[in-house]
């Protein structure tokens, strides 16, 4: 106790016990912080030298110096200050000031100026010196953050549903009742035949029909049946894609590219799931390029059949759903020859087992066995030697044979018939990206709950805050949030596009569909990624399901069209409309296009323009539609541009092609992200309920500028925005993040997602970590 003793012969060193405090408590305090303290005692002209001396030996003590217990002194210090008095930045020094009036009932006036003056050279020691002896006083912004509700969670989930109300709520009540739960999955024998058994429960309450024509058991009902595959995929992914397989995929080929004897034969008893079958399109040589399939499908007039045949190992069918256990009979993808001439790729149905489950003579079938995901789909491999179908189990409705043995088909062109056909399979490229919204708001409801809720760290001596309380954990979660309802607008417009499509904007749509789908589902493997990592180990944890949803999706950036070379599809597509727009108008028209080009440079390349930092201009749906055309444009124009010089300079079309392909997808990409930022604005024009308008309008301007801030890079290169204002836009990312974290619960509340898909993470008890 010698130095306490000290105290008590030079109690004005009572002043300096704060400061000492901060010096012997925290280890780390560097040289630098050290020379700042001794810069401050030199300068105090009214401590006597001796005092000094002792100040200096305490701020760098030898080897076996024994410092006031820090017990003793917060104990001190505390007891010096008023509990309820108004919490100021009064410094170090005033702390030590009000602690000397106490110890010794003198006054410190005559010297408390001078010891004040220099106290700012303290720097960060004195900063923060107040809270630091009473952190009960420490009331920061990011301790203030918590969720509130601005808005009806009810209302915005009736936004959401629209006018599949009934139907969502049939299914999720289903899913709360546990119905589609299955906990164990390692056996995957048992796992499969649980799901075909849901299916079975789904095909009785006549939910494998509702995209049929009233005549075949259904109710023609095409927007219910991507409804049922979305809402089904907050239960299990693998029910979803075998519902997908068998309801969509197979019955929707035979609906689709059948004619009415295959629809009177087939399409009840696929609806009933009396008949399991096979969607057969890829093989293991050629993926996702359908035109090159080598399986063939050679008619012989005589006997008015078909022989299929898979010539060689590279040849077979490969990842076929339903094939390894329960398919009966697939839609078979192969080239029709005739007269040993090709005429390009047919559909032909073909048995494959008989209703006891025994592998029909000619048929081959191999397990692809356990999957990265969606263990609960049995994938197969089929290989078809010489089999013998009638002619009738070819899918006639674009191609024909006559009873003469000529082939016929209303449409001439063998690349349009066969585009045509596929257009008519466009609708999976519908279901499986709202299958995946549905996985990544499941992903999203979980991570910004338990975020919410778990609480680390926080300011020093101060209580832990909430996680998503973090600016950078607003920025991980947050913007997905935002992208999960922005796709949910552009996706429910382009399923009614698909649902009411004439033959005039087909091509519109599928290029829209395959876009959407590939932009849905990369962004689902993003937000599935953040959001396991946000939840830190306990997104390691399979009972907390991120695994399962991260996992089962992984395939959609693949199936129904590999996510690139549906992109370049779409790039394709947007240079042909390109084309064709040029090739349509005159020579006036021209002139009003390159004029119109000038406007735009001159109104939005402006030196106001570029530079413009206000907030009211940052947050106007006007600039975000402006800038997202701006750079759809710019770059569909550079790319035209590029690779007509390069075709002019006499480079093959498809070397040119294959150049651009990074522009090409550039294209695409932002292509989908304006058709995305219209339908969510136009979502947001319908919806009547004002609250929900509001930070409906939050979420749409921090999905505007998050994507233009991920493009930055282009914008500065293009000339259309300076540093200033890309560095404007990056601070109000960060604000929005801010601002719709009071929000954040609620709105994935507003998904209305069963609490049984949702984990086991004990979010309710995390409130009490502290």
């Amino acid at each position: 106790m010698e130095l306490i003793d000290t105290l008590l012969f030079y109690p004005r060193l009572h002043i300096f016990i704060p400061l000492m405090y901060m010096v012997w408590e925290d280890q780390l305090v560097t040289v630098e912080e050290q020379d700042l303290v001794i810069q401050y005692i030199s300068t105090q002209d009214w401590i006597t030298d001796e005092e000094k001396s002792i100040l200096l030996k305490w701020v760098r003590p030898g080897p076996n110096f024994n410092p006031i217990p820090l017990d003793y002194m917060m104990q001190e210090v505390r007891s010096a200050l008023i509990k309820d008095q108004t919490p100021t930045d009064i410094g170090l020094i005033g702390i030590g000031l009000k602690l000397y009036s106490k110890k010794t009932n003198k006054s410190y006036a005559s010297f408390a100026g001078s010891a004040l003056k220099h106290q700012r050279v303290l720097d960060v020691l004195n900063q923060e010196a107040l809270y630091h002896f009473y952190p009960e006083w420490r009331q920061t912004q990011s301790q203030e953050a918590n969720t509130v509700h601005t808005f009806d969670i009810k209302a915005m989930t009736r936004i959401l549903e629209g006018d599949q109300s009934a139907l969502i709520r049939e299914l999720k009540d289903l899913i709360r009742q546990g119905t589609f739960i299955y906990e164990d999955k390692s056996n995957i024998l048992a796992y499969r035949q649980t799901v075909y058994q849901w299916c079975l429960i789904l095909a009785n309450k006549g939910y494998g029909s509702i995209a049929y024509p009233d005549a075949y058991g259904g109710c023609n009902d095409m927007s219910a049946y991507y409804t049922i595959m979305e809402i089904l995929s907050y239960a299990d992914l693998s029910l979803t894609i075998k519902y997908g397989v068998q309801f969509g995929l197979f019955g929707g080929s035979i609906a689709a590219l059948g004619t009415e004897k295959h629809h009177r034969e087939y399409l009840n008893r696929i609806g009933t799931l009396q008949l399991p079958g096979c969607f057969a399109m890829t093989e293991t040589g050629h993926g996702s390029n359908v035109k090159g399939l080598e399986t063939t499908a050679t008619y012989i007039h005589d006997t008015r059949s078909f022989i299929i045949h898979t010539p060689y190992p590279l040849a077979q069918k490969e990842y076929i759903g339903n094939a390894a256990l329960h398919g009966q009979l697939a839609t078979v993808f192969a080239k029709l020859i005739l007269n040993g001439k090709d005429y390009g790729v047919g559909a032909f149905l073909v048995p494959i087992r008989d209703p006891m489950g025994n592998t029909l003579s000619g048929i081959s079938i191999e397990d692809c066995g356990k999957k990265m995901g969606l263990n609960g789909v049995d994938n197969g491999k089929i290989s078809f030697d010489q089999v013998l179908i009638p002619y009738d189990d070819m899918l006639d409705r674009f191609a024909q044979i006559s009873d003469a043995g000529e082939f016929r088909s209303t449409i001439a062109s063998d690349n349009r018939r066969f585009f045509t056909m596929l257009g008519t399979l466009v609708g999976g490229r519908i279901g499986v990206p709202r299958s995946g919204l549905a996985a990544a708001r499941a992903g999203l409801t979980i991570a910004i709950k338990y975020g919410d809720r778990r609480r680390q760290f926080g300011p020093d001596q101060g209580s832990e805050i909430p996680i998503l309380n973090y600016r950078i954990h607003q920025r991980r979660l947050i913007p997905y949030l935002a992208k999960a309802y922005a796709c949910h607008f552009a996706l429910q417009y382009i399923t009614q596009r698909f649902v009411l499509r004439t033959e005039k904007d087909i091509q519109e749509i599928e290029a829209m569909a395959a876009g959407l789908k590939a932009y849905t589902t990369w962004n689902t493997s993003h937000t599935l990624q953040e959001c396991r990592e946000c939840l830190g180990g306990k997104g390691y944890l399979s009972e907390n399901r991120i695994d399962d949803l991260k996992n089962d999706t992984e395939i959609y950036t693949t199936f129904e069209g590999d996510n690139t070379v549906l992109m370049q599809l779409v790039a394709k597509s947007r240079l042909t409309e390109f084309k064709q727009s040029f090739n349509n108008i005159n020579f006036i028209g021209v002139i009003n296009y390159v004029a119109s080009q000038a406007v735009t440079n001159i109104t939005q390349k402006n030196p106001v323009t570029v530079r413009n930092t206000d907030e009211d201009h940052l947050l106007d749906i006007d600039f975000h539609l402006s800038a997202f055309k701006y750079r759809e444009q710019d770059l569909l124009s550079s790319a035209a541009k590029r690779l007509k010089k390069l075709i002019d300079e006499g480079m093959d079309s498809f070397d040119a092609f294959n150049v651009c392909q990074h522009h090409l997808i550039q294209v695409a990409e932002a292509y989908i992200e304006r058709i995305i930022l219209e339908q969510f604005d136009a979502g947001i024009k319908k919806a009547t309920d004002p609250a929900c308008r509001n930070v409906l309008t939050q979420l749409l301007q921090l999905f505007a500028l998050y994507t233009i801030e991920s493009h930055n890079g282009w914008y500065l290169e293009s000339g259309y925005m300076e540093g200033v204002k890309t560095k404007a836009i990056r601070k109000m990312v960060n604000q929005l993040c801010w601002d719709i974290r009071q929000e954040a619960v609620p709105l994935v509340d507003a998904f209305d997602i069963p609490e049984n898909c949702l984990g086991k993470l004990p979010i309710d008890e995390l409130q009490f970590y502290n």
